[in-house]
């Protein structure tokens, strides 16, 4: 039998994961109020030494709660599933959305009126003093003016912490906070104090062990709290459950673990400090299953059942981390998404195969939670037992969007290429989205930037313009172009340009915070910090990457492909009559689509017409017949012909169906937006690498984007990641995956991210399970780098934006990360809505 099935959830874990899906969550301000007062105390220190004591009054100050029911304690709010507001980075946009941010589009939070009291009170310190203030000023206009015409945008860290990283949670197991003070008391000890540098890092290293003195405080004030809860508690059972987390608080992080339990809770107050000492998301925790086993192996006393609920509690735990961005960003992200990434499988450091028991306790929890987080993955090679694949299809088939799934053969190559030693790579994690690391010898700067890569194609169309101003190179006007290498050539000046800006702001925003917010906490907990005296954000990391993400790869290939078919090839069209309907928008409003132009009851009369006189239903004639329809109604002089255009772009072979000649136009395009990434460096040192994924930013900065030559109309969504566009792949999902996988994966080594959705009946059984086995290695062997899944019908969706109440725990994939289908923005749920329903 290859079907196993999953065990039901304690009591406890249904209670606790109800908690969070019934919470509204809040934004809080003790974190902001405790930072401010501490850099006002402390301004004549170092930047470095000033975080430290930031760090240090927030432990020692930041309320604390432990919560019905739970095993693992620790909380960045007193409410669950809530933020707190870090005005080191920003704070001018919490400011702008007091009265907003319970209302907006995407990601609504609560302010009560003396949060936002409390809030403004601290904000007054800020102006002029935090890492966003400094980017801004290092940035040209003319990047400035790029970013606010949509080309790309660095927000993610303009405004908040780096976060995207993977730290080195075995080495707090083992030797706990204690050991890493040591540590860094004996790197101290042997500082050459005839070196230029040694002042820095004498101060780095002292900033370490106030940190972690400071961390060590704050687990031991849990302890006081478990007991004085145990104390008051009549339930002996929970009364014996508080005692013991008093007496685990007190062990670790202090100390190195010697229990399961004690592993579990060293594991999330290492998550949960990070989370508190900055505001960056994607806080990994890498390899679970390897650097925890060890401490489940070897705990005689412990019972299976009791080791799968501390795991399910870990799960619970990361869902109730959240984060709180601007409203435009918020849309980027849309979700409450933080990518805490979670990875099992995979290979050992010597090439063995690294499968253990918790690989599959964790596809157990996350079958028990059906959460969002931890953002779940696994990692397969030639050497992955076919019985963990099938169970990790196992889980996919119950619609959770996790595990997604990623290629060893493909990955660890593909971070040699860019100087990870073998057995460092061996080891990699997967940050936030699809970003593959060395886990806790990388800073990454994963996610440094969207870049929109169709809007460089809108811009290249239009000799440099975009909304009747000149953002890049004068390259020729299109109707000039001669042939396909005219258009390539002006496609690279534009690229060239463009990227080079994307860098500037990208280097802008790395030096503000290495200047302003260096994180000790953090740093420690990565090598070789400590070796090089230095904090991460100043480059102590072993390998420093920044990692920019393109979208819109499908879009472009696709438009770039019908330009040669239909006016260089065929000569269906000229490029006047391309650039006339594109001006118009093939004829309709700027925010139209044919989907909205007709009712629901004409289309339903509409089929009737077409089943009463074919006697079938077939798609080709629904669409020609929309077409026909909105073009007799069509008001714009020429509106016929702009729809004919259209149909004759839209009925071009497009990217997904597994055609040599479109998918390695597609191919041609990401490479060009690649290479050109890869030409630059970083402040710390590192080379800047390319990653092809969105979150869900295609949906966002669609809006930005004129129609396009592959018929797609102005504003409307753009293809996600490398997935082909929404519709557009229907050759079947093995096709699909072939068309992918002509992407060079090994370039794009910031990763690549590819969705597929399949209805539930097409994987259901052992036959599907085996089909659905059988296109994952089939895709890895074609060198495809990720893949991941959607199992849900079109009809439950519909339902759940109809009745979302009746639907809260309807957990979806987005882009790189999952999220509950009903919190999400009704465009981004349309998104999702509209992409091919895959079936064998």
């Amino acid at each position: 039998m290859l079907e196993k099935g999953f065990s039901s959830p304690t009591d406890r874990i249904l209670r606790l994961k109800n908690t969070l899906l019934q919470v509204k969550p809040y934004v809080e301000s003790e974190r902001a109020t405790l930072a401010t007062l501490a850099y006002q105390q402390y301004e004549h220190l170092p930047a470095i030494m000033r975080r430290a004591r930031v760090i240090e009054k927030i432990f020692h100050e930041l309320p604390i709660t432990i919560r019905a029911d739970e095993l693992i304690v620790g909380a960045v709010t007193i409410h669950p599933r809530s933020t707190e507001i870090c005005p080191e980075f920003s704070f001018e946009w919490v400011e702008k959305e007091f009265e907003t941010m319970e209302h907006r589009l995407a990601d609504p939070f609560i302010i009560e009126k003396e949060t936002a009291q409390a809030l403004s009170e601290a904000f007054k310190y800020w102006p002029g003093k935090t890492t966003s203030s400094l980017a801004a000023s290092y940035m040209s206009d003319a990047t400035k003016e790029s970013m606010a015409g949509g080309v790309f945008t660095v927000g993610n860290y303009f405004y908040g912490g780096v976060g995207h990283v993977s730290v080195d949670y075995g080495k707090v197991l083992k030797i706990g906070f204690r050991g890493i003070i040591a540590e860094v008391n004996e790197a101290l000890a042997k500082l050459d104090r005839s070196r230029p540098d040694y002042l820095k890092k004498e101060q780095f290293y002292q900033a370490v062990i106030i940190s972690y003195q400071a961390a060590i405080a704050f687990a031991h004030r849990y302890a006081q709290e478990a007991a004085r809860l145990a104390q008051a508690e009549n339930n002996p059972q929970r009364k014996r459950e508080l005692e013991q987390i008093a007496q685990n608080c007190r062990q670790v992080p202090e100390q190195g673990a010697t229990t399961f339990w004690q592993a579990c809770q060293t594991f999330w107050f290492i998550q949960s400090m990070l989370q508190i000492e900055s505001s960056g998301h994607s806080i990994s925790p890498g390899r679970f299953d390897q650097y925890m086993y060890p401490y489940l192996a070897a705990d005689s006393s412990i019972t299976p059942e009791f080791a799968q609920e501390l795991v399910d509690c870990c799960w619970i735990k990361l869902n109730d981390i959240n984060k709180t961005r601007d409203e435009v960003s918020a849309q980027a992200f849309a979700g409450y998404a933080v990518f805490q990434n979670l990875c099992v499988g995979g290979q050992t450091e010597e090439g063995r195969d690294a499968t253990n028991p918790l690989s599959y306790m964790c596809m157990e929890a996350t079958a028990h939670v059906r959460l969002p987080q931890p953002s779940f993955s696994i990692r397969v090679w030639q050497g992955t037992p076919d019985e963990f694949l099938f169970r990790a299809c196992e889980v996919v088939r119950l619609g959770l969007g996790v595990p997604a799934i990623y290629n060893d053969e493909v990955i660890i190559p593909a971070l040699q290429n860019r100087g990870v030693s073998l057995q460092d790579a061996r080891d990699y994690c997967i940050i936030g989205c699809v970003e593959p690391q060395a886990p806790h010898r990388t800073e990454g700067w994963h996610d440094a930037a969207f870049f929109n890569v169709a809007k460089v194609l809108e811009i290249t169309l239009n000799n440099g313009r975009a909304g009747g101003k000149q953002l890049g190179p004068i390259t020729g006007e299109m109707t000039s172009w001669r042939g396909m290498d005219d258009f390539y050539q002006a496609f690279q000046q534009q690229m060239t340009h463009f990227v080079h800006q994307l860098v500037e702001a990208c280097n802008s925003v790395d030096l503000a915070h290495g200047e302003r917010c260096p994180l000790p906490f953090l740093s420690a907990l990565v090598d070789d910090c400590i070796g090089r005296g230095k904090s991460l954000q100043e480059g102590g990391a072993i390998y420093n990457f920044t990692g920019p993400q393109a979208f819109g790869v499908a879009d472009t290939g696709d438009s770039v492909y019908a330009i040669q078919k239909q006016v260089f090839e065929e000569g269906k069209l000229t490029l006047a009559e391309l650039k006339s309907a594109l001006e118009s928008n093939f004829g309709h409003a700027a925010d139209s689509s044919p989907q909205a132009s007709l009712s629901e009851n004409d289309l339903c009369a509409m089929v009737q017409q077409i089943i009463d006189r074919d006697g079938s239903l077939d798609a080709a004639a629904i669409k020609e017949e929309v077409y026909r329809r909105l073009s007799s109604t069509a008001a714009p002089q020429g509106s016929q012909r702009f729809a004919e255009i259209r149909r004759i772009l839209e009925n071009t072979p497009c990217f997904g169906n597994d055609i040599d000649e479109v998918d390695l136009v597609a191919r041609r395009c990401a490479l060009i937006y690649c290479r050109e990434v890869e030409k630059y460096r970083n402040p710390r040192g590192g080379q800047f690498q390319a990653g092809i994924y969105p979150v869900s930013a295609n949906v966002l900065f669609g809006k930005d984007v004129g129609a396009l030559p592959d018929g797609r109309l102005a504003k409307a969504p753009l293809a996600d990641g490398v997935s082909p566009r929404q519709g557009k792949d229907g050759s079947g999902p093995t096709a699909a995956a072939s068309s992918v996988a002509k992407l060079d994966h090994f370039i794009a080594s910031n990763g690549t991210l590819y969705n597929q959705k399949f209805l539930p009946s097409a994987l259901a059984g052992e036959k599907g399970l085996r089909n659905f086995g059988s296109l994952v290695r089939n895709y890895f062997d074609k060198k495809g780098m990720h893949v991941q899944f959607n199992v849900v019908d079109r009809d439950t969706l519909l339902r759940a934006q109809k009745d979302p109440q009746q639907h809260q725990d309807l957990v979806v994939r987005v882009a790189g990360y999952s999220a509950q289908f009903v919190v999400l923005a009704k465009e981004v749920q349309d998104d999702i809505i509209s992409r091919t329903e895959q079936h064998f």
